[in-house]
């Protein structure tokens, strides 16, 4: 593995343009656009203050910047850098901005969420949709751009409606049987809406394009109830993440549970992998003083390595503060692996675990345990290969081949924060408080060489 050197960033506002091209970059007020391959800098554009959000067109024509603050949104043209364009709020203000499907429209939210505006770079033309509700996720498109499903709060009922992307007249508009509507999201085949109730009340509700609800799904009552829900890439699956710390697999075909996955933290199964991350042992006669109370963190500079550990295991648990707001309990983040194969979990109150689940043979087919808690884990969008950070100095990968901790080098400490795939999967972006690097990837074969060479389990 490869890495760039380190360049500035704000807010972690780093992204590859959807063609694979680009990679545009936010320092303070700057916006800068870089060759994805080469890092050398193409563009150099000033915004009038700091950037909050950034987004790119569908094409990879247009950026998008968001200046919450000023209730402002700046548009960018590569084609055509003399060109840009400014949209002023006003005194409606501004909480969230993103592109519509064609890029050629944007969607801004207005404080409050009092409506959402739609304005046309081609002909200028604005439209207005009322009721937006203030959730989790309540917007999402069809992958092929044709519809928009809006959750909206109106006379204390919950309600979706499905907008035509193309000239967005309203296609269909119904109620749900939700006591605080949570989220909204379609299956990537576009044609089953997935809606979730808050987590008071468990409950997903099923509806068709046309409004019609095929199927609801509670699996328990009187608890709190879901954290996350994820669609697997062919639609045949929808994970529901839990806070009693299971995921439930639902179908495709009749809408019902098909298996559960729970998360003990004790694992005694000789069939599941479990990789521990221990830190290397300094060379032979290299005397390693501790660093000084001022300069010490979780693994700033030592090395580390994965280790397969032996039957049973008892994975580091996190007691949860009863009393306070949002618990660290359940699983808080699930995601699919692009061919369907994989499921990767994170149970809350177990920080420190990342579990792979088999989704073929349904069931648990490895463990791997940080010295840190998980920050985040990203699936590359063409292999089933994971990317875990941990808030430390390394980056860790994963594939059915094997698991690898890869120090992150450079000049003082590199503490990533958040990464993201390059759409072609070769490299990764690894994010920091202020820095972002590359991290450049072999191809298949050379990854799985690297996993061996580096004396970590395969």
């Amino acid at each position: 593995m490869n890495f760039s050197e380190v360049f500035k960033l704000s807010s972690l506002l780093c992204k590859f343009s959807p063609d694979g091209k680009y990679l545009a970059s936010c320092v303070q007020y700057r916006l800068v656009v870089r060759d994805a391959s080469t890092l050398q800098i193409l563009q150099l554009y000033t915004c009038l203050d700091q950037i909050q959000h950034l987004e790119w067109s569908a094409d990879s024509l247009f950026i998008l910047c968001a200046l919450y603050k000023r209730g402002l949104v700046q548009v960018w043209s590569l084609e055509q850098p003399e060109w840009h364009c400014k949209i002023d709020e006003g005194s409606a203000g501004l909480v969230a901005s993103c592109w519509g499907p064609d890029g050629r429209h944007i969607l801004n939210t207005t404080e409050f969420h009092l409506r959402i505006t739609v304005w046309s770079l081609c002909t200028k033309s604005v439209s207005y949709i009322k009721y937006p509700k203030a959730c989790q996720q309540g917007i999402t498109f069809t992958r092929d751009g044709r519809y928009l499903a809006l959750a909206e709060r109106r006379d204390c009922r919950d309600y979706v409606s499905i907008f035509v992307c193309s000239d967005w007249q309203l296609l269909r508009h119904f109620d749900t049987d939700t006591q605080d509507l949570a989220g909204i999201e379609w299956a990537p085949n576009g044609c089953v809406l997935a809606v979730w109730d808050s987590c008071l009340e468990y409950k997903v509700l099923l509806y068709s394009l046309d409004g019609r609800l095929l199927s609801a799904f509670c699996a328990y009552e009187w608890s709190l109830g879901i954290k996350a829900v994820a669609w697997s890439p062919s639609s045949q699956f929808l994970a529901i993440g839990s806070y009693d710390g299971k995921v439930r697999i639902l179908n495709h075909v009749t809408w019902k549970m098909i298996t559960e996955f729970g998360h003990p933290a004790t694992v005694n199964n000789p069939k599941i992998v479990v990789y521990k991350e221990a830190e290397k042992s300094p060379p032979l006669g290299h005397l390693a003083f501790p660093p000084p109370r001022a300069v010490a963190g979780p693994l700033t500079s030592s090395e580390s390595k994965y280790e397969i550990a032996s039957m049973p295991v008892s994975l580091q648990t996190l007691k949860p503060a009863a009393d306070r707001a949002n618990p660290r309990i359940g699983v808080g983040a699930l995601a699919f692996s692009p061919d369907n194969y994989f499921l990767a979990t994170r149970n809350d109150s177990i920080p420190n675990a990342v579990w792979i689940w088999d989704i073929r043979k349904l069931r648990l087919l490895a463990v791997l345990e940080q010295l840190c808690a998980v920050r985040a884990f990203q699936w590359g969008p063409q292999q089933p290969r994971l990317a875990i950070c941990t808030g430390g100095s390394k980056v860790y990968l994963w594939s059915p081949a094997g698991c690898v901790s890869v120090q992150v080098p450079g000049e003082g400490d590199f503490q990533v924060l958040s990464l993201c795939w390059h759409p072609s999967g070769d490299s990764l972006a690894l994010l920091s408080k202020d820095h972002f690097c590359l991290c450049f990837l072999e191809m298949e074969e050379g990854v799985h060489t690297a996993f061996g060479q580096r004396g970590d389990c395969t």
